[in-house]
Parts: structure tokens; C-alpha cells; sequence
């Protein structure tokens, strides 16, 4: 027997507390868990999490730097009302990117990657058929990013993210979708062919399916959302614009 030889415990993980706070902060952001205009204070934060108020006063500053949060005179932090300016800007912008890292990520996905993708597809339909705009918003967020993170591109994973802290919770506006007589969503939903394109191999198709997700998404926030007022400083996007 060697008494050197490791007993099979397992490390411990030593990711600093500030970081989990972060992680955990941006994840509910970018999945719409925290809607637009809310009003957050370290102090509520950290006994929900369970934690000091520096790890959390931590994470809040750096979500404030990537304009995810604003900071009031008290102190406090609030989600930036969504303007139809701003809305447009960022939609025209995930156009760019997100199709770009599809096209990227058709090479770094494998099988275990499209089936994760596969199961998440069906949570989507599942929670749109049971009208459950939590889970559906949170299975949106990790069936987009279950591909995004197989880019191979660090640099667009971040802009990615950083578009999806500023417009994820305006997302939660689809709930419109759920609870009145407008179309339904799955009208919208194109992730079991996006799906279909990985597994092909086809990174242009599946691509463009997801251009016309993000596309027909903001058509009916931009007709059924609720704006705040705003100078027009941005064109808006089409909803056929290719």
C-alpha cells in the first residue's frame, strides 16, 4: 500500500466567493430571472444568497461596467429601462454576432454537445406548451449558449454575453405570448431544425434559422413591448432584413 497515494476525495474547489456571486447574477440576468427596471440592493441580495454584502457589492459593480445595471444616488442598482432605440441596437447587434459564433460552432460540437442541445429543444417546446415563461426563458438561454460556448472564440463569447446581460430581461415581455390571443410561440420556435442543421453539419443553415429567431423575436417585442421613452438615435431593425 502507498501511503502517498491520493485517498480519491477530490479537489476543492477554490473559485473565489465574489465570482460564484457574479456568475450566479449574470446567469439570472442574461436568462430574464431578474426583469427590467428592478431595483437591486446588495444588502436584499446577499441575505437571499447567503453571503456578506463585498462579494455581492463586487459582482453589482462589475455588471454596472458592461451596462447592465445602473447605480441610483442611494446606492442601489437598477436594470436600464428598455428603450425601443436601445432594444433595436442590441437586436441588430446579437444579429452580427450570434450567427457568427452558430457558423463556429458546428466544428466544436460533439455528440454529447448536440445531444444536450437536442434535450434542451424539447424543454423549450414543453414549457411553451405549459405556458411557463420561466422555464422557457431559462432553456432558451442554455440551448443558445450550449452552441455559443462551442465557438472556439472567447472575445465573441464575450460580446455575446454582454448583449444577452443588457436585453435578457426584457425577454420576459414573450410572456405576452403565453397569457393573450397573439400568435403562440412556438410560431418562433426554430430549435429542433437549428438542431437538425448541427447534426448535419450545416453551420450556414443553422445559422440563418437562428437570425430569423432573433429577427421575428424582435418584430413582436418591438409591436408588443413595453418601451420607455427614448431619442431615436438607432435605425430599427426590419423584421425581413436578411
Amino acid at each position: 500500500m502507498n501511503p502517498q497515494a491520493p485517498i480519491g476525495l477530490g479537489a476543492i474547489g477554490t473559485q473565489p466567493l465574489h465570482q460564484v456571486v457574479y456568475e450566479k447574477l449574470r446567469h439570472a440576468l442574461m436568462s430574464g430571472q431578474i426583469e427590467s427596471g428592478r431595483k437591486l440592493t446588495s444588502r436584499k441580495l446577499a441575505r437571499e444568497l447567503g453571503t456578506s454584502d463585498m462579494p455581492v457589492r463586487s459582482a453589482l459593480l462589475r455588471l454596472q461596467a458592461l451596462r447592465a445595471l445602473d447605480q441610483l444616488a442611494n446606492g442601489s442598482m437598477i436594470l436600464p429601462a428598455m428603450t425601443r432605440e436601445r432594444f433595436s441596437d442590441l437586436m441588430t447587434t446579437r444579429l452580427i454576432c450570434e450567427p457568427a459564433a452558430v457558423r463556429q460552432a458546428v466544428t466544436g460540437l460533439n455528440r454529447a454537445g448536440l445531444l444536450k442541445l437536442r434535450q434542451a429543444a424539447i424543454a423549450l417546446t414543453a414549457a411553451a406548451e405549459d405556458h411557463d415563461i420561466d422555464a422557457y426563458l431559462r432553456y432558451n438561454h442554455d440551448f443558445k449558449f450550449g452552441i455559443y460556448s462551442a465557438c472556439g472564440s472567447p472575445s465573441l463569447l464575450f460580446l455575446i454575453e454582454t448583449l444577452w446581460l443588457q436585453v435578457g430581461p426584457f425577454l420576459r415581455q414573450f410572456s405576452g405570448q403565453f397569457n393573450s390571443g397573439l400568435r403562440g410561440i412556438l410560431e418562433l420556435d426554430y430549435h429542433d431544425e437549428i438542431v437538425k442543421r448541427l447534426e448535419d453539419g450545416d453551420g450556414d443553415g443553422a445559422a440563418d434559422l437562428l437570425a430569423r429567431d432573433i429577427r421575428e423575436g424582435c418584430a413582436f417585442l418591438m409591436e408588443h413591448g413595453q418601451f420607455e421613452q427614448g431619442r431615436n438615435r438607432y435605425l430599427s431593425i426590419s423584421p425581413h432584413a436578411p
